[in-house]
């Protein structure tokens, strides 16, 4: 049995608490993926990604009731992974911003190089 020496392992862990996030922001970062662990949210998102749309074409994309989508996008909205715009008296959906969509990529390029 090989023993690492203190010195190494010191090293490791330094680097170890390194990578993790400060105060409130682990929490901000765990309500993210707990959102996107949702498969309801996690279809709304994905559906997003293709580019903006409102409620009942959202609804009509993912089959499900237009008060179930509209009670997911409150959360969405809240966690800042989607944005509404106004037009006229139709609201439109759409990814907050470029992370939002880069994080999908690379979870679907991730999921299929498992299933290769």
């Amino acid at each position: 049995m090989t023993l690492i020496s203190p010195q190494p392992l010191q090293k490791a862990v330094r680097k170890a608490r390194a990578a993790l996030v400060a105060g409130d922001a682990i929490t901000d970062l765990s309500e993210l993926f707990h959102a996107l662990g949702d498969p309801t949210r996690l279809k709304i998102v994905l559906a997003l990604s293709a580019g903006e749309l409102c409620v009942a074409d959202l609804a009509e994309a993912i089959g499900m009731s237009e008060s179930a989508v509209s009670h997911q996008l409150r959360l969405l909205r809240t966690l800042r992974l989607i944005r509404a715009q106004k037009s006229g008296k139709q609201v439109y959906y759409q990814l907050d911003d470029d992370h939002v969509g880069d994080l999908l990529s690379i979870g679907k390029h991730h999921i299929a190089e498992l299933s290769r």
